[in-house]
């Protein structure tokens, strides 16, 4: 760390230990990336709080205790997942606190990084303040908070990743990829148990509910609050892809031909998962196929070669291998192809983000507009839109184009598949192809992945 770096750092950490809470300070950022920009300081607050909660250790779960949890669900069994809600949340939250709080003084003051500072310490006092949740009135208050908290923070991925681009050269670029991906991991894991606990909480009341049923009177048991017990790779890629079809359908034109995906392997292959990170990964991975297939100009006027997509699956592992001809990845992008900081494209990466306000990593990225959980109801066979919920907050990004590369496909993508203790790993064959191999857990009984403890305790 440089002596510049080490005097903010000392600065930041003096003023947070201040017992008032400061206004916002506004300055002019005189680093040489950022002359026109104005930085804006965090509001300084007092530290006790947190202290008190970085102490505590998150607890991680599964999917398959999430399952057995919420298979029978009672009055008791409700309130105990609030409870755990309420302790968890701002006790993961406030590790990520205190890991921004040892960010370089000059990084946090970035109006980006500041902005998600703010909502998270928000979140943190507004979470930490929520009582013991005794009956299932406190309980339907208590979703009310998580619900408007959820809704508050669908700015956080795009607003991070315009961040790391524009503190190029505060930061090392290996701290910083280190740095997002555990605040990535981090939200994950808040996402999944605040949404689980709302799925349940919305079960209970739904009128098909009897409390003292064992097990549950549901007649759509193939779901667990937001985890699917039995998703079907084919299914799901299958989806994914007419989803994918129908918007480079919508962008390019019905004159120009667009890659089949051929399915083959193990295609009854089935698993738990929570269907939305699937979905994530699977459409992602299918959009920058079909796409690089599309755009190669020797395939416009002829039939162009299919997607193939190859279901194996092993004793405790499906593992989804997508090839493609698309020519491969060009090598000035192939070494930073990981990474939310480095890279040849900023520029148009940062361009592109700018366009994007919001963004909660979901399968209605690759829908078109007006279709919004058409396939993801006939998956689940829900009887109400699952995806109703989110609808306002993805509406920018249901009809984005093709050609708006945001540059966090892959580096999130490997995330979501890692957070479940898969992988997701790519080879590439420049002037050819690409293979990318999916591997996701079987049995649902590996615990997320997450960092249990802010990053300088764990040291």
């Amino acid at each position: 760390m440089t002596q510049s770096s080490t005097a903010f750092h000392a600065c930041w950490r003096y003023r947070q230990n201040f017992t008032e809470a400061r206004r916002p300070v506004v300055f002019q950022c005189n680093h040489r990336r950022h002359a026109n920009a104005t930085a804006i300081a965090p509001a300084w607050r007092p530290s006790s709080a947190l202290d008190e909660w970085v102490q505590r250790e998150a607890r991680p779960i599964s999917l398959r205790r999430l399952t057995f949890f919420g298979r029978t669900l009672t009055e008791s069994r409700l309130i105990d997942s609030a409870n755990y809600c309420r302790l968890e949340l701002p006790t993961r939250i406030s590790h990520r606190l205190r890991d921004m709080q040892t960010l370089p003084y000059v990084v946090v003051t970035n109006s980006h990084i500041a902005h998600v500072y703010e909502l998270y310490y928000k979140a943190f006092e507004r979470f930490r303040r929520v009582s013991e949740i005794k009956s299932l009135e406190d309980n339907d208050h208590y979703c009310k908070i998580v619900q408007e908290t959820l809704r508050e923070h669908a700015t956080v991925i795009p607003r991070l990743a315009i961040g790391v681009l524009e503190i190029q050269g505060l930061m090392k670029p290996e701290e910083t990829d280190k740095f997002i991906t555990t605040l990535l991991r981090s939200r994950i894991s808040r996402r999944v148990i605040a949404e689980q606990h709302l799925a349940l909480t919305e079960t209970f009341h739904a009128p098909w509910h009897f409390p003292n049923a064992q097990p549950l009177t549901d007649p759509n048991t193939e779901s667990v609050g937001e985890i699917f017990l039995r998703c079907n790779a084919k299914e799901i890629v299958q989806s994914c892809a007419k989803a994918t079809q129908e918007l480079m359908t919508k962008t390019y034109g019905t004159d120009l031909a667009i890659p089949d995906v051929k399915i083959e392997g193990h295609l009854e292959a089935t698993f738990p998962y929570i269907l939305s990170h699937l979905e994530y990964i699977v459409g992602e991975l299918l959009r920058n196929s079909i796409q690089a297939v599309i755009e190669q100009r020797k395939y416009k006027d002829t039939t162009p070669p299919p997607i193939e997509v190859l279901i194996c699956e092993t004793q405790q592992h499906v593992i989804i291998r997508i090839s493609d001809q698309g020519g491969g990845i060009p090598r000035d992008i192939l070494p930073y192809l990981w990474s939310f900081s480095k890279g040849p494209r900023r520029e148009k990466r940062l361009e592109a983000l700018h366009k994007v306000p919001k963004l909660l990593a979901t399968m209605q990225e690759l829908q078109v507009p007006g279709e919004h959980g058409h396939q993801r109801r006939q998956i689940k066979k829900k009887k109400h839109d699952d995806t109703s919920k989110h609808h306002s907050s993805l509406s920018s990004l249901t009809s984005r184009a093709p050609d708006l590369r945001l540059g966090i496909g892959l580096p999130m993508s490997r995330i979501y598949a890692e957070y479940w203790a898969g992988s997701l790993e790519l080879h590439s064959l420049e002037g050819y192809g690409t293979d990318v191999f999916l591997q996701v857990s079987k049995l649902g009984n590996k615990n997320e992945r997450l960092t249990t403890r802010a990053s300088m305790d764990a040291l």
